[in-house]
């Protein structure tokens, strides 16, 4: 059996049926530094307590599962070197080996569905990289959200990807991609990528009623709801692709692959906009959480267990 841990702010809610709503722990240690970490995941989890749920902040410290952290276990991680960024690939080895580990999408996904938490909220999910035709860069979260029954919010695919085939590859494993409040497919930092959604929905509760229809009929895999951010904070598509482009021209001078190719860029991003693409990524970060806040209390009024 997994040994899972639960904070006391977790536990109470699933004693009681509060609707959860898992949260990644790679913004914590992969994302930034400290103690602006630490800051934004409590900024994020006030959010998720003042919608109406109870955040789960999920990560493996010591070969346990974690489901809630607590204040000291926030602060702990957000301090720790050496932690490992885990995906479906290596999140039960680092278990096994008594490890340490930050949780990706698809491992988020995956610890959520073993707690009973049905909504997860995330700043954007990983998808086709650019060049996949030749690198096959794809990232595990697109199968994930295939096979793994939890409603993720984000605000789409970062625009470092290449988001007509991240599109494509998610039609071909059957995704619902939802569209919030709008047509257009966010971009992450913009909110219209140029491409259609395939779905749109205008209220959490509309998005709960789908999530526990695919429940009903056996349908396998989850949704992504794609959330725009706050018009406020966005960074125009148009001004966020020639940043993009500048990036991307300097990682190939340097010679920069593989796994070092998105911290480079979005390292990159970060100085080339001033600082901009933080402010508007944490932004959107509290405005997922908000939705998904909303949508955990709709399904968990529908009576889905899974919601808790």
């Amino acid at each position: 059996m997994i040994d899972i841990s639960y904070s006391p702010e977790v536990a109470a809610a699933r004693d009681t049926g509060t609707p959860l709503v898992a949260l990644e722990s790679t913004i914590i240690t992969h994302g930034m530094p400290f103690p602006q970490n630490v800051e934004t995941a409590r900024q994020v989890e006030e959010t998720v307590r003042a919608a109406g749920a109870v955040p789960a902040t999920i990560a493996v410290i010591g070969g346990r599962l974690h489901i809630g952290l607590t204040g000291d276990e926030l602060d702990a991680l957000g301090q720790a070197t050496g932690v490992a960024k885990l995906s479906r690939a290596d999140f039960a080895a680092c278990i096994a080996a008594g490890g340490t580990g930050a949780t990706t999408v698809a491992a988020t996904m995956i610890a959520a569905r073993l707690a009973g938490i049905a909504v997860f909220a995330t700043g954007g999910i990983g998808g086709v990289h650019r060049g996949a035709e030749s690198s096959f860069d794809i990232s595990a979260d697109l199968r994930e959200l295939a096979q793994t029954p939890v409603t993720v919010v984000a605000a789409g695919a970062k625009a470092i990807l290449d988001l007509p085939k991240t599109l494509e590859v998610l039609e071909t494993f059957g995704v619902p991609v939802i569209a919030y409040g709008q047509d257009a497919l966010p971009a992450f930092w913009s909110r219209d990528s140029g491409l259609p959604a395939p779905l749109r929905m205008d209220s959490a509760a509309a998005i709960a009623r789908a999530h526990v229809m695919r429940g009903a009929m056996g349908i396998p895999g989850g949704q992504l709801v794609a959330n725009p951010v706050p018009e406020a904070d966005e960074i125009p598509k148009a001004e966020m692709d020639r940043i993009v482009e500048i990036a991307l021209a300097e990682a190939a001078a340097t010679h920069v692959s593989g796994k070092a190719v998105t911290p480079f860029l979005l390292d990159r991003i970060y100085h080339l906009t001033e600082g901009r693409s933080l402010e508007a990524n944490i932004a959107l970060v509290l405005n997922n959480a908000r939705l998904a806040a909303e949508i955990a209390q709709h399904i968990a009024a529908s009576g889905d267990i899974s919601a808790r």
